[in-house]
């Protein structure tokens, strides 16, 4: 059966985020439909989920945040995790969290098939009865 896919990516980091996007379409591109929003941080991501996810039968968030010489990033990962999950159980609609938090650029780039992950993840959740 037909599923409605909202995928949000984070593109502030525009080639993990790409990555993420084409790994998460391989698994779900196969007859659904897909509607592809982009933000500029990883921080937008709920607010967009919460506006559109009634249209949707699940969503998927995408993007990546790296950790840098402040505590920001903790805050940033935090409250976009708790977020989604909030969203997730509120509207009982799996969201596929395809968000990389690491150290680092090398990091992000060895995960890069995070997205795959997120989309096999709410596959699984909507196979569900």
């Amino acid at each position: 059966m037909k599923k409605k896919f909202l995928i949000v990516v984070a593109d502030y980091y525009e080639d993990i985020a790409n990555d993420l996007l084409k790994s998460a379409l391989k698994l779900i591109k196969k007859s659904n439909k897909i509607k592809i929003i982009s933000v500029p941080g990883v921080f937008e991501i709920p607010v967009v989920i919460s506006r559109k996810i009634k249209n949707y039968d699940a969503c998927i968030a995408l993007g990546c945040v790296i950790k840098g010489q402040t505590p920001h990033f903790d805050f940033i990962s935090q409250a976009t995790t708790n977020g989604i999950m909030n969203l997730s159980i509120i509207n009982k609609k799996p969201i596929g969290n395809g968000i990389i938090t690491c150290l680092n650029k090398k990091q992000a780039k060895a995960r890069n098939k995070k997205g795959t992950e997120a989309a096999r993840a709410v596959l699984a959740v909507l196979s569900q009865k």
